[in-house]
């Protein structure tokens, strides 16, 4: 059963969501369900499959067998089919955006800019069934013709995460697809709504069955089960660090392939010749749209110390005028977090920072008076004279949650900003050339900013990072093409006799 919306008010009828294999709509063999919650008010939105083993089995035999066609289908035809998908997201855009803050939270300007995400991807990843380039290059012996060429992996899969539940699924769904693999995919049972809805295009999009297949459930169940499988050639992962790594354990045990993204403690430095009013507006965007809820969202602000005062008092006003609510409503800059351990986390790091000595400027609460008061809302919060060492300086919260460090120095500012564990995003406000492309060299992540917050990424470039973010793939861009596809050498000799390289090279 789908989800329908009424695109003025966001009203949400309840259903059911299920499972679609093998080009069929069905529900658990386990029979099991739990409610989808609408984090703005609490409401039943309706009931999520949990689906068990069996159930992947069955997606996964589907997707196998889909797969021995759809490699032989040449790559700009496969393209075809994402183009139509484009289109598509385009026509159902708001109806989506309204899905997406209805079951996640995220205000509505921010869920039809990641619906546009979707289509952007569409359009790009179909462009690329006609540059799936490999190369050709001289051979050392006569009569002789070598090249190498791209080929799909196989089987894909997918477990992505609540924040970005559409935009995150087309970043591995899409270049999946145009490389010629096969995919089941899982998506966080938070958000299954729009994840049916996406699936329902790609069907609207005529493709052909058993290609992609979608298996509602836990991680600890349906997740494992895509883990364990012995017909999934990789898994596509965006998640928590700790779930990330027992997934490369057990996949490495395996030898399966993992491309893994997993989170970041992102920072903007401000340095003292910095654009303010510039840098607050960023640093308010980074650290408090999507109430914090990204990978990219920015969590310390590196600040110079002749500036720091100054910064403080302005992202303070700041704050005080952002008006938190339900992320229908247009006029709404804060939406709620995802659910009640959400809240429960983020206000366990904020007791623990003002244990250890950060000071409070603002927020630091459960918001109360906000809503029906059933739905799950945090102020956003802004600890200052925090020390690199301290807690909520190290480890990422999740939530509105932003770590002011006051630094002398650019030198400093740059060695607080790589000393964590992550390395997915990081910023820098500077007037200065010479700092600007320092910074491009010595900030550790994989992504950096200059003269803007540690959020925006663009689809044609690559999205990943360093250290514990992930383990070394990249989401986006041509490099994506990377993770679905293996490198195969080809070697043509037309000599019509047998030609030994480097033995019979080196006797000429």
């Amino acid at each position: 059963m789908s989800l329908s919306i009424n695109e003025a008010a966001g009203v949400v009828k309840t259903g059911k969501y299920i499972n679609y294999i093998d080009g069929e709509w069905k529900e658990p063999l386990t029979g099991k369900y739990r409610p989808v919650i609408n984090p703005a008010n609490g409401e039943v939105l309706g009931e999520v499959a949990q689906s068990s083993a069996v159930d992947v089995d069955l997606a996964v035999a589907a997707a196998v067998k889909a797969q021995k066609e759809w490699r032989l289908v040449p790559a700009p035809e496969r393209a075809e089919y994402l183009f139509t998908v484009g289109r598509l997201l385009k026509e159902q855009k708001e109806n989506l955006a309204r899905m997406i803050t209805s079951e996640m939270g995220k205000v509505i300007e921010e869920a039809r800019g990641e619906v546009q995400e979707a289509i952007d991807m569409a359009h790009y990843m179909a462009g690329e069934g006609r540059r799936m380039f490999g190369e050709t290059m001289p051979s050392e012996l006569r009569n002789k013709f070598a090249m190498s060429i791209r080929v799909p992996v196989g089987v894909v899969g997918l477990i992505t995460p609540w924040n970005f539940p559409i935009a995150i699924a087309s970043w591995k769904s899409l270049p999946a697809l145009v490389t010629g693999n096969a995919l089941v995919w899982k998506p966080s049972p938070d958000t299954p709504i729009v994840a049916e809805a996406f699936v329902k295009i790609y069907e609207q999009a005529g493709l052909p069955k058993g290609l992609i297949n979608l298996v509602q459930g836990s991680g600890p169940e349906a997740g494992a089960a895509l883990v364990e499988h012995p017909d999934i050639d990789l898994i596509g992962f965006t998640g928590s660090n700790a779930v990330g790594k027992k997934i490369n354990e057990r996949a490495g045990a395996l030898l399966k392939r993992t491309s893994l993204e997993m989170g970041g403690k992102n920072a903007i430095i401000v340095m003292d010749d910095a654009n303010l009013d510039l840098a607050v507006e960023s640093i308010i965007w980074s650290g408090f749209g999507t109430t914090g809820q990204r990978c990219t969202a920015a969590s310390r602000v590196i600040v110079h110390e002749a500036v720091k005062q100054k910064l403080e008092a302005q992202l303070i006003d700041a704050v005080c005028h952002l008006k938190l609510g339900d992320g229908q409503d247009e006029s709404t800059d804060v939406g709620p977090v995802i659910n009640q351990a959400a809240l429960e986390k983020i206000d366990k790091y904020v007791r623990i920072g003002i244990s250890e000595g950060a000071t409070l400027l603002c927020g630091g609460k459960l918001a109360e008076g906000v809503g029906n008061g059933k739905g799950y809302y945090y102020e956003p919060t802004i600890f200052t004279d925090v020390k690199p060492d301290m807690t909520i300086a190290k480890e990422e919260i999740f939530g509105p949650v932003l770590s002011i460090i006051s630094t002398k120095d650019f030198e400093t500012a740059i060695k607080v900003n790589n000393e964590v564990s992550f390395g997915l995003s990081s910023s820098i406000f500077t007037s200065d050339v010479n700092r600007v492309f320092q910074a491009m060299r010595d900030l550790d992540t994989g992504i950096v900013y200059i003269n803007a917050g540690t959020t925006g990424a663009e689809i044609h470039l690559p999205f990943g990072g360093t250290k514990e973010t992930g383990n070394g793939h990249r989401d986006s861009g041509v490099a994506a093409l990377d993770v679905y596809t293996e490198w195969r050498a080809v070697y043509v000799d037309y000599s019509n006799t047998l030609q030994r390289a480097q033995i019979d090279t080196n006797t000429k």
